[in-house]
């Protein structure tokens, strides 16, 4: 499905359109959302300040409020209490009357299926979105989403033809070649088996990467969320409990999946090396001298990649190892700690330059090793996995 802004009919249902507001002309790269709506059984009430550039995503269980978020966002359900402003332009303001109807809003809505046209051929499918926008107004060009998303081989196929992951990335290329200021994306991956997702993500990096698109991406997977947002909304019955940047609210000590068995930190660096024998990627991380290595494929000195390392994946020593099979050793500081529920362990936050790692550890060696906030000591990490590569 995509809507698009259509700029030869005027806002309708509204009076005068109210001026930007205030916060609009200090930070056009903005999104500005605040829905109060009762539903049978449930009520969305959430005021969000996200980024106007990259990738925001809300993250919740099922029945948590995020695809109700995602409609009011696109216009599809009209909060009775809301304001909505992406990057400057005001969407809805309901103290002041106005709402700007779903099919004027400069929106690309990908959903779950795929839902594209079974009787058109991928081409044509994709010429649907392109010619809903005045040439003049084209912001991407049909070769440049094909390419962004690896579909020109399939031109001539229908729909019926093709993988479940071929049909996503036709219909995120549909939705892209609307031009929108903003890209909504409902739970994209969900419907497609893992191998399919791993055929999907590198895509939607891609996008993040070459595009100056605001998306708004949906999703219950913790693993997609860490490989491609950045920035977190954490919904919980209609309620954002956190909203922050990605590696921030990943370590903030007051929400629930810090303290689960999987916690985990996301960190950023750079490829500084290749090991052929060994099939070892070394990555410098940000505003340190550390070195991560993990087995990998070779990527290209100097590449931004962003890994994850989990909580139980992290020991710590107070003097280095000389000899050891964990191949990442990391001098790091102590900035705080938690005790867990069970009171048998331990999580300790901790900085290595610009980045910062958990650790999970028993009572027993929090009180053998002494740990306290500004201590130095070594971090050993056993496994280290990449996420993404810019």
């Amino acid at each position: 499905m995509i809507r698009r802004l259509s700029p030869s009919k005027p806002p309708v249902a509204s009076p005068t359109r109210p001026p930007a507001s205030p916060l609009a002309s200090q930070n056009d790269a903005l999104i500005h959302a605040r829905f109060k709506h009762e539903h049978p059984g449930f009520s969305l009430d959430v005021d969000l300040r996200l980024p106007g550039r990259g990738i925001s995503a809300l993250f919740g269980h099922s029945g948590s409020g995020k695809t109700s978020c995602l409609r009011c966002l696109a216009g599809l359900d009209r909060a009775p209490d809301g304001y909505l402003q992406v990057n400057g332009e005001l969407w809805q303001d309901s103290a002041n009357g106005y709402f700007l109807p779903a099919h004027q809003r400069a929106i690309g809505y990908v959903f779950q299926d795929a839902n594209l046209f079974a009787h058109l051929s991928v081409r044509r499918n994709l010429e649907f979105g392109l010619k809903r926008i005045a040439t003049a107004e084209r912001r991407i060009a049909l070769d440049q989403a094909v390419e962004l998303l690896g579909i020109g081989h399939l031109f001539a196929r229908l729909p019926a033809t093709l993988s479940g992951g071929e049909r996503q990335r036709v219909a995120i290329a549909r939705a892209l070649l609307t031009s929108p200021t903003l890209l909504l994306m409902d739970e994209p991956l969900a419907s497609l088996d893992l191998k399919r997702k791993l055929e999907v993500l590198p895509y939607l990096e891609r996008l993040h990467a070459e595009l100056d698109i605001p998306i708004i991406y949906v999703s219950h997977s913790p693993d997609e969320v860490a490989r491609l947002a950045d920035h977190l909304v954490l919904l919980e019955d209609g309620r954002a409990t956190a909203s922050g940047p990605l590696k921030e609210t990943l370590l903030r000590a007051d929400l629930p999946f810090v303290l689960e068995d999987d916690a985990e930190a996301v960190v950023d660096g750079r490829v500084t090396d290749y090991d052929p024998t060994y099939r070892l990627l070394s990555i410098q991380l940000s505003g340190s001298d550390a070195v991560l290595r993990l087995t990998h494929t070779p990527l290209a000195a100097g590449k931004p990649v962003r890994v994850k390392v989990k909580a139980r994946d992290v020991s710590l020593s107070l003097e280095k190892a000389c000899a050891s099979s964990v191949l990442n050793l990391l001098a790091a500081t102590v900035e705080h700690w938690t005790l867990l529920d069970n009171q048998a362990q331990t999580l300790i936050h901790l900085r290595i330059g610009e980045e910062r790692l958990l650790a999970r550890i028993t009572r027993y060696s929090f009180d053998t090793l002494n740990i306290h906030a500004g201590q130095a000591l070594w971090v050993q990490v056993k496994s280290v996995s990449l996420l993404a590569s810019d």
